[in-house]
C-alpha cells in the first residue's frame, strides 16, 4: 500500500497516471509498458510481484491483479503474489530474496494498491523505478521493481486502515482488471517482437 504524492516536473516523463474511466486506458498502459520493455534485452526474465492481502478490500488489489495473471498460465512470466498465496508485509523481504536466488537480474514489475488525493481516486499510475510497499500506512518495506504499477483506490492521509478496510471492491475489481488485462497484452506483444527480432538476427 502506497501513497500517492503529486509527481515533480522530472517524474512527469516516466509517469503516466490515468483514470480508470478514460475510454484509452489499456491501450495507454500497454503503450507506456512496451515502452518500459524497451530498455530490457529481449532474453531477460520478466518476474511480476502483486504486493497486498485480501483481508482488507482496499489493499487486495495486488492479488486479484496476481490471480487474474495466474489464470493465463503464461511462459512469458514468472509471477509471486495471488490470493491464495498473497506477497505482504511478513514475507516480502523472504519474497525478494527467493528471487534474487532464482533469477539473473530479472526486469520486476511491482503491483500494489495506492491510496492518494481525492481526485486521483479511480487512476492507474504506471511509474518508473521502484514501488515502496507499505509507505501509505507508515510501515518500511524494501523496495520492490524496476518499474511499478499502482491503482489509487481511496483517499489517504487520514486513518488509512480504516479507509482501506471502506473501500469499494468494485473500483478495486475494475483496477485489477484493467492492469491485469493491459500488462498481458503488452508482454504477449513484446515477445513477439523480441521474437521477431531474434529471428532476423
Amino acid at each position: 500500500m502506497n501513497f500517492s504524492s503529486k509527481a515533480t516536473s522530472a517524474k512527469e516523463t516516466s509517469c503516466l497516471k490515468i483514470s480508470h474511466t478514460d475510454p484509452d486506458i489499456y491501450s495507454a498502459i500497454t503503450h507506456r509498458l512496451l515502452f518500459h520493455f524497451s530498455h530490457t534485452r529481449p532474453e531477460t526474465q520478466i518476474v511480476v510481484i502483486c504486493v497486498g492481502t485480501d483481508r482488507s478490500t482496499g489493499d487486495s488489489l495486488g492479488p486479484l491483479v496476481g490471480t487474474a495473471l495466474s489464470r493465463f498460465h503464461s511462459p512469458l512470466f514468472h509471477l509471486y503474489g495471488t490470493l491464495e498465496e498473497p506477497v505482504h508485509a511478513v514475507n516480502l523481504e523472504e519474497t525478494l530474496s527467493l528471487i534474487n536466488e532464482r533469477y539473473s537480474n530479472p526486469f520486476v514489475i511491482g503491483i500494489d494498491a495506492c491510496l492518494g488525493h481525492s481526485t486521483s481516486v479511480g487512476c492507474i499510475q504506471v511509474v518508473e523505478g521502484p514501488l515502496r510497499p507499505g509507505a501509505g500506512v507508515n510501515k518500511q518495506l524494501p523496495p520492490v521493481g524496476d518499474i511499478h504499477l499502482t491503482g489509487i483506490v481511496n483517499v489517504g492521509g487520514f486513518m488509512e486502515y480504516f479507509v482501506l478496510q471502506n473501500t469499494r471492491l468494485s473500483l478495486v475489481m475494475r483496477l485489477s482488471d484493467i492492469i491485469a488485462t493491459s500488462l498481458y497484452s503488452a508482454l504477449k506483444q513484446w515477445n513477439l517482437h523480441a521474437s521477431s527480432a531474434a529471428t532476423r538476427e
